[in-house]
């Protein structure tokens, strides 16, 4: 019976892929309840019923879910929203609940509305803004409990009660988050084989526990299977629906964004492809569920399902053995959890953070067009510092007036914006054909019109992942691309890496001022493509492949 539901196949490398994955999402699960303000049960709540049924309900084989950093930041905003709208009563976790439901129900509605398609649109200074934004939004929050030191929930506050560490600071909670962030980046360089945030938990859990040192705990995690706590959803009263509609929303967008973001990287990593709307739908039942005993809500989680993949997880049986190995530990270890400090969550917390701030985007602020410099700061500073709400809004706007101007220059300069064809069945052009008949099962030429920007860049990067196994070398023609935003710049880059790991070699031809400009700002030239693999005409380009197909340099 099983074996018809799901693939029993690959059981013994699911299970292994599952319990590491597990391993690896049970010290952040603990630590993104915290920081969410509804304590660390939430997120082991959280982390079950989205890991057991995002798995079984969703469209990548190998995703592991749970609780994540941008999501988490929202729902504490939330909480932070829901206890000033009530004062902290009881029916502020009614507000709360009933938002992580909306949420998770808007992810289903999109699932089977296809908007998964859209999110392809959204351009990368937008995305890289925001999850800097929630990077260091995830860095600042963490700073007073580093400290053993009780925290305001903005950004803003904490900023403004900094001078507070002077007095307050707990310093044996500060040697604790010290410990925990030197074993988090030391033990990977003595094995890799165990986590290393679950070593850094444990190991300075207990020497806080051995030392009777007194710092602030997680205190009391109840044991047991959780309760059904919708209840008193229906109390809450109709003028918080606004509020709760905002926030439904946003947490769909960006679980929607966080997971499929992971999709493509487990896709990579696996040389399969996910199904977008139904791994929206997987999510939305998982977070609605969640919703149902008290979790926070979650999405994919990138770091989980990587070393589920590496630990030989092929299925989503991989997925639902994270969820349950979570649970297992919810029954027969919450005890223990009780004295877990919270300086060493902040300790896991803020390395996290960190990793979610893309410096890759912000370093190549002063190359990229100043336009898309200016919306990822704009996002940057909103999402940092201002309104979640606002910051997607905001974002979704930029987003459209960017493609609109774009769209708008290429009509002013009568430029050319035709579909990018298939790969397969891709006419060559005129001066092409006399070579592409004799070498046309080695060497592709992949023809690109019009300005590569966000709006065309997802389907190119699909197309070239259907390239034969027998092709060596893909000549990029780009005569007729005159500009290139950001997004197309690292779609490029992203292609070119994958094409080479593959051992085919990238030629670019005809490549116009602004593109090459772009290119070697960020050092793709001569980094990934060396200048002798760059020719102004076809032709030449030709003659340099079919002198190193005869001297067997491009292996057939």
């Amino acid at each position: 019976m099983l074996n018809k539901l799901f693939n029993t196949k690959h059981l013994k490398g699911d299970f292994t892929g599952g319990l590491v994955a597990g391993v690896v999402a049970l010290p952040l699960a603990l630590a993104f309840g915290v920081q969410s303000g509804l304590g660390a049960t939430a997120g082991l709540y959280g982390a079950i019923a989205v890991g057991i049924f995002a798995a079984m309900f969703g469209g990548t084989e190998t995703q592991a879910s749970g609780p994540t950093g941008p999501m988490t930041v929202v729902s504490a905003a939330l909480v932070a929203t829901a206890m000033q709208m009530n004062g902290g009563t009881e029916g502020s976790m009614n507000i709360i609940l009933l938002t992580f439901l909306l949420g998770g129900a808007f992810q289903v509605i999109f699932g089977f509305l296809n908007i998964a398609g859209y999110v392809k649109y959204f351009p990368y200074p937008v995305i890289s803004g925001f999850m800097s934004g929630v990077g260091l939004i995830i860095v600042i929050l963490q700073i007073f409990p580093f400290l053993g030191m009780d925290s305001a929930k903005s950004t803003v506050s904490v900023i403004k009660d900094l001078p507070r560490i002077a007095s307050e600071t707990n310093l044996n909670a500060l040697l604790l988050g010290a410990i925990t962030i030197a074993v988090y980046f030391l033990f990977p360089k003595i094995t890799k084989a165990i986590p290393s945030a679950l070593v850094a938990l444990i190991v300075a859990t207990l020497i806080a526990y051995f030392a009777k040192m007194d710092v602030p705990l997680i205190g009391e995690i109840p044991s047991g299977l959780p309760a059904f706590q919708l209840g008193g959803i229906f109390s809450v009263p109709p003028i918080a629906y606004p509020k709760i509609i905002e926030f439904a929303l946003v947490l769909a967008v960006l679980g929607s964004i966080d997971s499929l973001l992971t999709s493509v990287i487990a896709d990579n990593m696996t040389k399969t492809k996910h199904n977008s709307n139904r791994e929206l739908i997987g999510q939305g039942i998982g977070n609605m569920l969640a919703a149902a005993i008290g979790g926070i809500p979650g999405a994919g989680a990138t770091k989980g399902t990587v070393v589920n993949i590496n630990a030989g997880g092929k299925t989503r049986l991989s997925g639902i053995f994270h969820g349950l190995f979570l649970l297992a530990v919810l029954l027969g270890l919450g005890q223990l959890a009780a004295h877990i400090p919270l300086s060493v969550l902040a300790g896991l917390l803020i390395p996290i953070g960190f990793k979610i701030i893309d410096f890759k985007g912000l370093k190549h602020l002063r190359k990229v067009p100043k336009a898309d410099a200016v919306v990822l700061l704009l996002v940057l500073s909103v999402t940092t510092f201002g309104s979640l709400i606002h910051a997607v809004g905001i974002g979704i706007a930029l987003a459209c007036l960017l493609f609109m101007k774009k769209s708008g220059d290429i009509g002013e300069k009568g430029l050319e914006v035709g579909n990018i064809a298939e790969i397969d069945g891709e006419k060559p052009w005129q001066d092409e054909i006399e070579f592409y008949d004799k070498y046309k099962d080695k060497v592709i030429v992949k023809h690109l019109y019009g300005p590569l920007f966000f709006g065309f860049t997802s389907y190119f990067k699909d197309q070239i992942k259907t390239l034969s196994q027998d092709v060596k070398a893909v000549i990029i023609r780009m005569d007729r691309v005159p500009y290139m935003d950001q997004t197309g710049l690292y779609t490029l880059e992203e292609v070119i890496l994958d094409l080479e790991l593959e051992n085919i070699e990238v030629i670019l031809v005809g490549l116009k001022e602004q593109p090459r400009d772009m290119l070697e700002a960020v050092d793709i030239i001569p980094d990934l493509i060396p200048p002798e693999d760059i020719f102004e005409h076809i032709g030449d380009s030709y003659s340099y492949l079919r002198d190193k197909l005869k001297a067997g340099e491009i292996s057939s």
